[in-house]
């Protein structure tokens, strides 16, 4: 995971973030890159991922790209600061059925409230799966 350009705080909130997020895990999406405002992750197609034209389902895909935006954001947020997602709209551009996606995420525009984010989800071959836009509120650190 390539993480140079962040600071020790930064890098530690990212770890933590990764070691909590138990739904994450269950689907095996491993953080390739990330930078303020970028995130690289991928996950490997699995059997039981898939609905039943044999295809992945929709919801795996949308799990990883939700996630490779939460991670672009995460270093832009101050400590005390968290966010959830307000919309994920999804371009399901080519069926998905081996091998390992990736998912590129960058931050739009990060306003005062809202996070604009955009998503870019590859096949194994290299090809665009799908496309996203998507919107986080920032919230404080606990409610």
């Amino acid at each position: 995971m390539s993480t140079s350009q962040l600071t020790e705080t930064q890098r530690k909130r990212i770890e933590d973030a990764l070691s909590t997020v138990p739904f994450a895990k269950l689907l095996g999406i491993k953080l390739d890159a990330i930078e303020a405002g970028e995130a690289t992750l991928s996950l490997r197609i699995r059997e039981d991922f898939k609905q039943n034209a044999g295809v992945v389902h929709g919801g795996v895909i949308a799990s990883l790209i939700d996630s490779a935006t939460a991670f672009a954001i995460l270093p832009l947020l101050n400590p005390d600061e968290r966010t959830t997602t307000v919309d994920l709209t999804i371009s399901y551009l080519r069926p998905l059925v081996a091998g390992v996606v990736v998912a590129r995420a960058k931050v739009l525009r990060a306003g005062r409230r809202m996070i604009a984010t955009s998503a870019e989800l590859f096949d194994d071959d290299g090809k665009l799966a799908a496309t996203a836009l998507s919107t986080y509120i920032r919230l404080p650190k606990t409610l």
